[in-house]
């Protein structure tokens, strides 16, 4: 393992053990493919890219996973649903957050890997391979960088936050008036981030570098490591009507410190009734 990323006090379960060193493994392989990229195809909606190592790390985590639970489903980005569903988990796994990013030679993406039982995340991997950033949570056992325990912000004044976000591939359509969002945080004066990479977003969240993320539209692979990681750092995530997520479905995302939840719920919720009236 590498020296940047021993975490050996923090692996309570197997599940995290394995998926730690499926994420490794895809990293290592995308930063191979990192820099190189000549061929990619495009999915539904603009600039939805896929590249042959999202198809490469992607069969990699699922293989390598499969070597210690061959009984386990998947739920992942390119290929699917898939396996037996043995033991009551499923996988849930993208592979290359943040492809786009990746096709351009931007070193912003994440591999990501969540366990789940019942619609309830048991486990979660973010990691960055250009970064080594390597984030960890254990439902009830607490989220960690690299071995550092994480806590969410205390920010407690919208002012005085720094916010992430994201835009569906369809922002073109405008859903959920997520221009309008844009426009209005910004007008606020509030410093925005736009990284590309949705989990490296509610990643950041969790370790207390964003205050806040909002987006208009995820799928489950895109939150569904980091959601666990905010909410064992101390944070709150839900959707745009303030309801936490009973299961892993496509959907709104709003993901603090909690302390701002309310505030950035009610100015995502003023800008959709605006909306509606005109």
């Amino acid at each position: 393992m590498d020296k940047h990323l021993d975490l050996p006090h923090i692996l309570r379960s197997r599940l995290t053990v394995v998926a730690i060193f499926a994420a490794l493994k895809a990293g290592e392989l995308l930063k191979k493919g990192f820099g190189g990229v000549t061929k990619f195809s495009t999915k539904e909606g603009r600039h939805n890219l896929v590249t042959e190592w999202d198809n490469k790390a992607e069969a990699c985590i699922i293989e390598l996973i499969k070597g210690h639970f061959p009984e386990h489903s998947f739920l992942a980005e390119e290929s699917g649903e898939s396996g037996e569903g043995g033991e009551g988990i499923q996988w849930i796994i993208d592979p290359l957050d943040g492809t786009v990013n990746f096709v351009h030679g931007i070193p912003l993406f994440s591999v990501s890997i969540a366990a789940s039982s019942q619609d309830e995340v048991l486990m979660g991997i973010v990691y960055n391979p250009m970064s080594h950033e390597l984030f960890v949570a254990e439902k009830g056992n607490g989220a960690y960088l690299n071995g550092t325990r994480l806590s969410v912000t205390q920010t407690s004044v919208l002012d005085s936050a720094i916010c992430g976000t994201g835009f569906p591939y369809n922002v073109h359509e405008n859903p959920l008036r997520c221009l309008d969002h844009f426009k209005n945080f910004a007008q606020m004066g509030i410093p925005l981030r736009r990284l590309g990479s949705a989990a490296l977003d509610l990643s950041y969240v969790a370790a207390g570098k964003f205050d806040g993320f909002w987006e208009a539209s995820l799928r489950p692979w895109d939150y569904a490591a980091g959601k666990l990681l905010i909410e064992e750092a101390g944070g709150t995530v839900t959707n745009f009507a303030g309801e936490p997520y009973k299961k892993c479905e496509e959907g709104s995302i709003v993901a603090t410190n909690g302390i701002l939840h309310d505030q950035i719920l009610n100015n995502i919720r003023a800008t959709l009734e605006k909306s509606s009236q005109s």
